[in-house]
């Protein structure tokens, strides 16, 4: 039952899927951008079912099962990075017209530096991204299945069929459907995972309490009630301090540059819808702990420390407490969300390496059909080499999404500091960019695997942005442009640039209802064991006061 149920959810998804995008433009722009046709619906519900994979499902939740809530730093603090994204980053991607980020790197420096920029990404998510996705999708499917006692295999044997079911799978959205089906399949897709993901925290709450949800919430928020923390100690996974340092700036790689998820954005029908499809994501990342943290935290209380594998905690978990008729559902959405980041970085690489890489190469006009045909064979190759990478990650130590993160430092930080420095300076050229990037790479490799600094590798991700944008403006005395960068004044992407006219109002509102929840998840809220009440009422009237500001604000510039 439970496997027809799974196999009836995932077909009916691709069979409206199909029937969304069948007959669709068949041209570059609709392959790789949707035709730039999509709506903030589908624009939210992509980036976040993107980024929401079951590496955060799996990983997240196994760091909070092993120490406390410190983790929810890589996920609810990229509230901020969207709304700079939506405010002062969108209206200038889609002015300049751009398929790629690599792209604005050859406007602001030269073709070199965004061809090496594009590789970086095409290492990162072929090594780093993808394989990550598929890992921690094919651990909670061999758990929750059972595969190993279905098929009489061992867990190895498992994990590597797994990975291929879902590479497969995956890979016919991605390199035959185009942009468009992965960000239809997506919005399903997300909604399904909401309430697949809310079910698992309401019944394991329940069976936490014998039967009550509420008896479950009074165990965990009086009992280990440090574990609620989100301000983590030097020892915890996160410590507070990184949230303003290299986590900030991750964020803002992966939120603002990161290709995967910007191509939503870059494919808006108009500038008011990519801006309230971002924050509509954002409104979604301020509730993820309910998914990401609080499963963790509950099989603490159930299981205790118990588990051989800390990133066994949440499959364990579903497979204990969610009711078998619900378990082929809930793995449909699970399915669903490995497919949605399985089949962006997919899609998003096999971009990059066609408009940034193959099409420059070529120095000459090439079709349409020909590109989507390349597009199809990288994506192909691209899923291959993903796959076979995948099961060699159960060998990491530190639980998965940690490892995934600080691979991660080698390409992310760079990429940030070469955006922000390329907006903020018009002189510096390509040359001082790509010495940095190389610097940066050897220094990195350097501090966090030849000497082993005994620093948070986060606090070395921040330093090493300070770095680069230092190294980046000391080079830039020595290696100017020929011609002062100045961006285009035509709107290249010939869509409305009309700002959402609530788009200030609700960025003001993201940004105080995340300093909110690190209020609550705090040794003044349910950390410390104290109410909410007088926490609640401060903020609400804060709230008030700077949308009242903003609103000012906005009235004067108008006048």
């Amino acid at each position: 039952m439970t496997f027809f149920t799974f196999v009836l959810i995932t077909a009916l998804i691709a069979f409206v899927s199909w029937i969304k995008t069948k007959g669709e433009d068949g041209s570059a722009k609709g392959y790789f951008l949707a035709g730039r046709g999509l709506t903030a619906t589908v624009i939210g519900f992509s980036m976040v079912l993107t980024s929401l994979s079951t590496e955060q499902l799996v990983g997240v939740n196994a760091s909070s099962y092993a120490s406390n809530f410190s983790i929810i730093a890589w996920t609810v603090q990229s509230v901020i990075p969207l709304c700079v994204l939506a405010l002062f980053l969108l209206p200038k991607y889609l002015k300049g017209g751009f398929t790629t980020i690599p792209e604005f790197f050859e406007e602001r420096y030269d073709r070199q530096t965004r061809q090496i920029m594009s590789l970086l990404f095409l290492i990162a998510y072929t090594f780093v991204m993808i394989p990550g996705a598929l890992y921690s999708g094919a651990i909670a499917f061999t758990q929750i299945f059972d595969v190993e006692a279905m098929f009489g295999v061992s867990f190895n044997v498992a994990l590597w069929g797994v990975v291929w079911v879902i590479g497969i799978i995956g890979g016919i959205y991605a390199i035959f459907g185009g942009l468009k089906a992965v960000a239809v399949s997506d919005t399903l897709n997300g909604f399904a995972l909401i309430i697949g993901g809310a079910m698992i925290p309401f019944f394991a709450l329940k069976y936490l309490g014998s039967g009550s949800m509420m008896k479950g919430v009074e165990i965990i928020t009086t009992t280990h009630v440090d574990k609620l923390n989100a301000w983590g100690a030097v020892s915890d996974p996160v410590p507070w301090t990184t949230i303003f340092t290299g986590i900030l700036i991750v964020n803002f790689f992966y939120w603002t540059t990161n290709q995967a998820i910007i191509q939503r954005s870059l494919a808006a029908k108009s500038l008011a819808e990519g801006q309230k499809g971002i924050l509509y994501a954002g409104v979604f990342l301020l509730l993820l702990p309910i998914m990401l943290n609080l499963p963790g935290l509950v099989s603490f209380h159930i299981f205790g420390d118990g588990l051989k594998n800390i990133d066994l905690a949440y499959p364990t978990l579903v497979s204990k407490v969610l009711p078998k008729p619900l378990l082929g559902f809930f793995t449909a959405c699970l399915f669903g969300a490995i497919l949605s980041t399985f089949n962006s970085f997919v899609n998003s690489a096999a971009t990059l390496f066609c408009y940034d890489i193959y099409r420059p190469m070529l120095k000459k006009e090439i079709s349409d059909e020909e590109l989507i045909k390349i597009a199809k064979i990288v994506g192909t190759l691209i899923a291959i080499i993903s796959m076979i990478i995948a099961p060699l990650l159960q060998y990491g130590t530190g639980g998965l999404f940690l490892l995934l993160k600080r691979f991660a430092g080698f390409f992310n930080i760079p990429i940030v500091a070469l955006v922000a420095v390329g907006f903020l300076n018009r002189t510096i050229s390509g040359k001082a960019a790509r010495i940095t990037v190389l610097l940066h790479i050897i220094l990195y490799f350097s501090l966090v695997w030849v000497f082993k600094v005994k620093v948070n590798f986060v606090h070395v991700m921040g330093s090493l942005f300070v770095f680069d944008v230092i190294t980046m403006f000391i080079l830039g005395c020595i290696f100017k442009r020929e011609k002062e960068y100045i961006p285009s004044a035509k709107n290249k992407s010939n869509v409305d640039l009309t700002e959402w006219k609530f788009a200030r109002e609700f960025s003001t509102i993201l940004v105080m209802g995340l300093f909110y929840l690190y209020a609550v998840l705090s040794p003044i809220g349910l950390a410390g064991g104290n109410g909410l009440r007088k926490i609640t009422i401060i903020f609400a009237v804060l709230t008030v006061v700077l949308l009242a500001l903003v609103k000012a604000t906005k009235r004067n510039k108008q006048n």
